[in-house]
Formats: structure tokens, sequence, C-alpha cells
């Protein structure tokens, strides 16, 4: 009957999604093509001539019961997966969990919730995304290319920002748990109630268009009006809460005094308390988070579950790439860095100007241009190492989403300290990073208050030792000596000291970086990650239903 069809085939509501893939095996997961029929299961074909072992009594169609395989929207299109499970078990309703992330793209933690849902998608189960989304020219963050073939439900911020204020805007745009003086998305701490009611209120309505009420289990990250919106739609089902670090430091500053400025501070504390001991888990990425985050929100230690954040090992992996021509492309041909000010590419560089890239060991540090990264001594600490170099070494700063930072400006700094040889290649999308990391010899984070460190662990699954803050997860990350070096917090002269040795001993730099590409593969693939989420929500979904205290009235 429709034997050979072309294009994706869908169940009926309740089942998991079905397509047939150019290689003609019968897929079960949600596709990412566009949908031209849907079939109840009696018409369900097994493709590509093979021989079915059962047919529909009514109609005597041909239904696969035997192995089929599928294709994971994270990867590329057509290449495929073996998935061991026989078609009655895919034919068993799946729960179906929504994941929730009220910014935009543009840090880690979007990073995150892409890397999940990818992962789970891939194992059948049922996953709708909802993002906060910012589409403008040239810049990053819209969520429909930053989470493309996945289910999605993006909130478009873009007309918010043309608003008189952004966050009373409809939908408004999100605040954020940093203080950049002039930056639209004004801190948490400093919103008022009028509008965090309206906040609420438009989270509620974002989740009910999405289908929040057919929901088995809501994924949500970082502590958020979502998770006031969810409590109050869908009290009954069970949330498991995610926290990424920022949200923790801007309770740490609430703690040991806020600014004048930040006059709904405590009312904001009480909120994020109430919302984390609301959540039937809370995961934190690593055991320093976990102390931090049950001091700062009252937790009980029994409701904490610690996954770290992973990377993907079909990616990140050691492979060679023409490295001067790809810092040619990226920091003259095509320049993406950028001044207070200036777009991308507003900082380029000439070719004579990448001398040093074809005779040392490039240091590599990735990442946004905030406070706590401390960017700023990184620099300080490179002028400082330079002279003692054997041989030259650029520092590249991949990274700073483009026209947000908080203190000096990297260029500010390279300009007041007269440093030579660091380059800004400005922002970056994930899928450019394995090749600028083969690029690259040494990955350096001097971070000092970093939750987990997803720049190392990619950095180190390419074969790249790490030199870190002893200190947040970069400490139970990196093993000083072995798979890096490890210094202490805003310690300039051991930072430099570090460099050094990085630079200066290519065989031990070697050393290390195999045993920490050797670590990272054991310990931090998505794949292993996600078999321990998948356990964590099955308890989740087997568990009593959480407490009705889940939100105010």
């Amino acid at each position: 009957m429709m034997s050979g069809y072309p294009g994706c085939l869908r169940l009926l509501s309740g089942y998991p999604r079905v397509e047939e893939c150019d290689s003609l095996f019968v897929c079960a997961f949600r596709p990412s093509h566009e949908a031209s029929h849907v079939v109840t299961i009696a018409e369900m074909l097994f493709f590509g001539g093979r021989t079915p072992v059962a047919r529909d009594s009514r109609k005597g169609h041909p239904v696969r019961s035997t192995f089929c395989t599928h294709c994971s929207p994270c990867r590329e299109r057509n290449r495929m997966c073996n998935v061991s499970a026989p078609l009655p078990h895919l034919l068993t309703p799946r729960p179906r969990v929504m994941i929730g992330l009220l910014f935009f793209p543009r840090g880690g933690s979007a990073h995150v919730v892409r890397s999940l849902a990818c992962e789970l998608t891939s194992r059948g189960w049922d996953v709708s995304v909802v993002s906060g989304s910012l589409s403008r020219p040239r810049l990053p963050g819209d969520a429909r290319t930053f989470f493309s073939g996945l289910d999605l439900h993006p909130v478009d911020y873009t007309p918010a920002l043309d608003a008189p204020d952004p966050l009373l805007a409809d939908p408004p745009l999100h605040p954020s748990y940093e203080d950049r003086p002039g930056a639209p998305d004004r801190i948490f701490a400093a919103i008022d109630e009028a509008t965090y009611e309206h906040l609420v209120t438009a989270w509620t309505q974002v989740l009910r268009q999405a289908g929040v009420e057919q929901a088995d289990l809501l994924h949500l990250h970082h502590l958020t009006p979502l998770n006031e919106a969810a409590a109050r739609l869908v009290p009954s089902v069970p949330i498991l809460g995610h926290l990424h670090g920022t949200e923790l430091l801007m309770l740490e500053a609430i703690a040991q005094g806020p600014p004048a400025s930040w006059i709904h501070a405590q009312a904001w504390a009480q909120r994020m308390r109430r919302w984390a001991q609301a959540c039937q888990r809370l995961v934190v990425s690593s055991p320093t988070q976990l102390s931090r985050a049950q001091n700062l929100l009252g937790l009980d230690p029994q409701r904490c579950a610690l996954l770290p954040n992973g990377f993907d090992p079909e990616r990140f992996e050691r492979h060679a790439v023409p490295r001067l021509a790809l810092w040619r492309r990226l920091l003259v041909e095509h320049p993406r860095g950028w001044s207070p000010g200036g777009a991308p590419g507003s900082i380029a560089y000439t070719a004579e100007q990448l001398h040093p890239f074809g005779a040392g060991p490039v240091l590599l540090y990735v990442g946004r241009f905030t406070a706590v990264k401390r960017v700023d001594l990184l620099i300080c600490a490179y002028m400082r190492a330079r002279a003692s170099f054997a041989v030259p070494a650029p520092l590249v700063l991949v990274g700073g989403f483009p026209g947000e930072w908080e203190g000096e400006h990297p260029v500010e700094t390279i300009r007041r300290l007269g440093a030579r040889d660091v380059f800004l290649a400005g922002w970056h999308e994930h899928h450019e990073l394995p090749d600028i990391l083969a690029a690259s010899d040494v990955i350096v984070l001097p971070s000092v208050q970093e939750m987990f460190g997803q720049a190392l662990v990619e950095g180190m699954a390419c074969g790249l030792p790490a030199i870190a803050v002893a200190a947040g997860g970069p400490r139970e990350l990196v093993t000083d000596g072995q798979t890096g070096w490890l210094v202490a917090p805003d310690d300039e002269q051991a930072l430099a000291s570090a460099l050094v040795m990085a630079v200066n001993d290519p065989t031990e730099r070697r050393r290390r970086g195999m045993a920490a590409h050797a670590e990272v593969h054991t310990r931090y693939a998505w794949p292993i990650i996600g078999t321990k989420l998948v356990q964590l929500y099955q308890t989740l979904l087997t568990s009593p239903a959480r407490s009705s205290s889940a939100g105010t009235p």
C-alpha cells in the first residue's frame, strides 16, 4: 500500500514518532524532517523490502517487530546508530519530558540543554524544549538555529529590545544574574514585584501553549520565573531542577551584602530558595557546587543529584587541522573579535601578526568576559610569562558574547599593558570549537568561581592539557601534574609560571595532554552522562507526587 513511500511517518498521538530514512530503515524518534503522512500502527510498514514478521489481522499490512535503527537529530542527517529495542517496546507510550530554559542561547547552560535533549531524543524519549530566543543580524542567540532538529517552542525576545522597558514587553525579555550597567536584561535582584508577576504570567502562557499539561516531567534549568509558572500551572508534575552556577553567584553576593541598587534582593533570594526546595531533585555539576547549593538554598543533601556536564565524543576528539590556515581565517580573513561599542569583526589582524602561530604552541582561552573568569588576570600573567618563553606562544581569547563584558574589556587590558601576541578571536559557535581546539596546544581557564569547566573538558577531550585554578569544578576536573597544572586563585605569578612550564616543556605538555584525553573520555562523554540522567528521570517518574507547596497561589 505504502511501501517505499518517501518522507516521514508519524504514529497517532501517544506513540513514538516514526520516519523513513534515506537508508530505508524505520526510525523511532521525533523526526526533524517535515511530516507528510499520519498512519495507524496497522499501516506502518517495514520498508526496504525486508520480510515482516507479523501482519495486521484487519488489513493484512505488514508490521515490523524486529530491531530497527534510528537517526539522532544532534548528528549529521542520515547517519545511522543502532538501537536494540523491538518494535512492541517502541510502540509503548514514552514519557514526555519538557526542558525549560528562560534565557536565549549564549552561555554554557544552553549547550547543556541542547546536548542532553539530543542524547535523550536519540534514546527514544519524547522531548520538547522551551527556550528564550533573540534574533539579530549576524549575531548569535537565535534558539531556532541553536536547537535545530529538536522539538522547540521558542520565545522571541527580539521585539522586547525596542520596548521602553524590555522586561515589561509581551513577551518580556529575561532578567540576568549579572549586573551590567546599561544592559537591557537587568539583574533579578533589582526587579520589582509587578515585573516579577508579569514574567510569571508570560511564562505561564508559554508553557500552556507548549503543552506542559501533557508533560510527565519538567527539567527546568537555573532558578527563574519559569519555576513559578510551572508550579502554578501544573503543580502535580515533578520538576528536576538544574543549577549552572550563575544563580549561586548572585545568591552569594546577596548573602555578603548586596549593592544598594539591588533593592529586591531578599525577595528574590527567598523565591529561589522556595523554587529549589520544591524540586523533587536538583542537579549540580560538581561536589563543590553541591556544598555551596546546600548552604545557600537550604537543601536536603538527599534531594541533590551530582551530574557533571559532558562533551560529544564524536566531535571533540584529537584530529589534524591546517593550523596556520585556520588562524588566518579566524583572525585575518573573517575576524569576529570586537571592542566596546564595536560589532563582531571590529578587531582584526594582519597576516604578518600571525608569525607566532608558526613558531610555538598556542595557548587558548574559551569563555565569556565576566568578572569571575579573570581574563584580565590571564593577560597580565601572560605578559609576565612571555619574557621567559623559549619560543613564541600566542594567547588566543575565544568568546565574549558580542556586546557583553564585566569590568575592563580585554582589549582595554591589552592596550593598558601594551601586550603583544594576545589575539581576540570573538564569539564562535559550538560546532567550530573542535577545530579551534585541534589548532591549539593548551587550554587555559583562570576562573575563580567556575561551577564546572565545560571549556576545560572539551579541550582535554581533544588532547590538550589544562591550566586552571585549584577551586570549584576545575579542581575536580584537572589533576595537577597529571592532566594539567592547577594554581591558586588570583595568583598571577603562579599562573605565569604554569604558562612558562607548558610552553617550554613540549614533552611534558604532550604527556599531560594524553592523560587528559584518556581521563575525560572515560568520565564525561555525553552518552555516559545521558545514562545517568535517564536513571534519574526514571526515579522521579516512579516516586510519589511532589509536594503541593511548589508555588504560591
